[in-house]
């Protein structure tokens, strides 16, 4: 009796009755009239035609296929979907073109390796953005790791911002492009809402394979004199105009019924990330040498033991940075992305090659925005701040400018973002108000530049800059920071320089 029940329901779910393909179709066209509504509340950039194009597809997707729970749309069991920004059960803001389906093959990794869970995980892509190489990029990695919990649905609807994308609707192209990458492909018609039915269920068979639906659409569907036409692209209608397209586009919806969402499997585990931290201090001796690089390897491998939600995504480079570490400790966490920077998408530390002196106690704490002062005394007569290689070659300048009895200060700024403007500028007060500024990154938008803004009320504090002036050259470390100005010898003549002023 149960197998017939469930049989019963995969018919239901492959081929819905008339009444319930009605109810989508209703649903859609209430969609467009809420998109139309709502964009045009603006009164200079709208995108009432890209709603409409897709109207169908998210009708079918959240009424038929989808399961979450209404009232929780954070529920772990929750099917995701990415598309956009300030909506319930939309989990990412994919605003810059071209992220969305990076970050569904990061939730669709963690549903199938990770949680182990049900769940599935549906993306809208625009065939305007699938012209950017992150999108390919995601597709990749999507079938190499068999993520068959993931749905990419190509909104082909033709149109761009200002004219026709190249492919135009060469949906045949679009498929053996997704079939080249590996990808279960199925082409569909995207205002058909019994056939699009079909082809996310056919997706739901699919194993060890993601699946791409490449819906043919059209831009500004069901609104007369905007369909399928250029130049419409992000511009509201007038008031008169919506009116008249919104009272047309009711007298097409046949009835006033809604759909339940389906309930989802509730076998997502309970997830803890509150208690990632280090289990204890590093084992480093204050002048013990090693390369920050290989810290920050040997760290990572430490937290995998701390949580076990802790992961790396690697891009082929594990071997140089000792993320190599982590995964022969933690292999099943480990997620080799290969060099597909766009898709890891952005999470960034600069660590350095070179092995550098240990200059913390392992008891030493940091926090966000409070910056260090590292070396001072009374008689300091200027502070140099410096970050990373750079705060080593001020060390280095302040031991020698000792041995002349000019004693300078040295800040490491090692949070720009909050910068700590409270201890630069107490300091610079302390030191005559000369401030030296010296790092391994141009004068523009480093940090000479944020210093020189949180300083920049204060009359009686003068920044001096110094930074890579050129096009950067490959080298001996010391040679090109000497080339450019940064290494601990231009730190001195800059010092005295100032004094002699």
């Amino acid at each position: 009796m149960a197998d017939a029940e469930a049989s019963a329901a995969k018919a239901d779910e492959a081929k819905p009755d008339a009444k319930t393909l009605q109810i989508l179709r209703d649903m859609a066209n209430r969609l467009r009239i809420h998109s139309i509504r709502a964009t045009c509340a603006s009164s200079s950039s709208a995108h009432p035609t890209s709603c409409s194009s897709a109207a169908e597809i998210v009708s079918v997707l959240f009424f038929h296929v989808m399961r979450y729970k209404q009232t929780d749309p954070e529920n772990p069991d929750n099917d995701r979907f990415v598309l956009s920004k300030r909506l319930s059960f939309v989990d990412v803001a994919t605003g810059w073109l071209g992220q969305g389906l990076g970050a569904a093959c990061g939730m669709a990794y963690t549903g199938k390796y990770f949680d182990k869970a049900s769940y599935r995980v549906f993306c809208l892509v625009g065939d305007g953005e699938s012209s950017g190489g992150s999108v390919w990029e995601a597709l990749a990695f999507a079938s190499h790791y068999s993520l068959d919990n993931l749905v990419a649905i190509f909104d082909v609807n033709r149109l761009t911002h200002s004219t026709a994308l190249p492919l135009e609707h060469s949906i045949d192209v679009y498929q053996k492009r997704c079939e080249a990458f590996g990808w279960n492909t199925l082409v569909v018609d995207g205002r058909d809402v019994e056939a699009l039915c079909q082809v996310f269920w056919q997706a739901a068979q699919m194993k060890n394979k993601p699946t791409a639906v490449v819906a043919k659409t059209f831009k500004g569907w069901g609104v007369p004199s905007v369909e399928d036409e250029e130049n419409w692209h992000g511009k509201p209608m007038s008031k008169e105009r919506a009116d008249a397209i919104i009272k047309l586009i009711e007298s097409r919806i046949e009835t006033n019924k809604s759909l339940e969402p389906k309930a989802p499997v509730e076998d997502s585990p309970q997830v803890n990330i509150s208690d990632i931290e280090m289990t204890s201090p590093p084992d480093y001796e204050a002048s013990d040498m090693i390369a920050t690089r290989k810290a920050c390897g040997l760290a990572l491998a430490k937290l995998g033991h701390a949580n076990d939600r802790v992961i790396v995504l690697d891009g082929d480079t594990k071997n140089s940075t000792f993320s190599d570490t982590f995964k022969r400790e933690h292999p099943e966490r480990f997620i080799e992305c290969f060099t597909t920077e766009q898709n890891m998408g952005m999470c960034y530390i600069r660590t350095s090659r070179p092995e550098t002196a240990i200059i913390y106690t392992p008891q030493e704490s940091f926090e966000i925005g409070q910056a260090k002062v590292i070396r001072q005394s009374v008689n300091d007569k200027i502070t140099v701040v410096g970050a990373g290689i750079t705060l080593h070659e001020a060390l280095a300048a302040t031991d020698d400018l000792s041995k002349q009895d000019i004693s300078i200060r040295v800040i490491d700024l090692f949070t720009i973002k909050p910068l700590d403007a409270a201890t630069i500028i107490s300091n610079a007060k302390a030191t005559g108000g000369q401030i030296i500024t010296v790092e391994d990154h141009y004068p523009e938008g480093g940090i000479g530049e944020a210093v020189c803004a949180a300083v920049s009320v204060e009359p009686d504090i003068v920044v001096h800059q110094l930074a890579v002036s050129g096009v950067p050259r490959s080298g001996k470390p010391s040679d090109l920071l000497d080339m450019f100005g940064i290494s601990s010898k231009h730190i001195i003549l800059a010092v005295e320089r100032i004094l002699m002023q």
